[in-house]
């Protein structure tokens, strides 16, 4: 049952890295979610600007000793994401540049955001 438990917050993990660093997509369409897209961007950032660990990570790494798996140290990105892309690990380098390319994509999706708004105001 932990490993349930762990296997789907590993997947509620996932599912939020990608409403951070896309979610805004969504608010072209539904202008509302960017009251859930900017925090929850703004906290993304923050993670990868700081360096610091989201607590989703140590509860799953708790979950996962408690059904008796193997843990592993580091973060949710450096363990499953960077795993796969950038085998030699996360730097404070790369987690640098994850977070501008955050900053980035969503300031141009609010850019579109805002000139749409201006355009049918017209």
């Amino acid at each position: 049952m932990y490993t349930f438990f762990a296997d789907l917050l590993v997947l509620l993990h996932f599912l939020f890295i990608v409403f951070v660093v896309a979610g805004g997509l969504l608010v072209l369409r539904w202008r509302g979610i960017a009251y859930c897209h900017i925090p929850a961007a703004v906290w993304g950032v923050l993670v990868e600007f700081q360096g610091w660990v989201c607590p989703l990570t140590p509860l799953e790494i708790h979950l996962r000793n408690l059904a008796g798996e193997r843990s592993y140290s580091g973060d949710f990105i450096e363990h499953y994401v960077l795993a796969a892309m950038y085998p030699k690990g996360l730097t404070a380098e790369t987690q640098l540049i994850l977070g501008f390319i955050v900053v980035l994509l969503n300031l141009l999706i609010y850019a579109a955001v805002w000139h749409q708004r201006v355009h049918r105001s017209r």
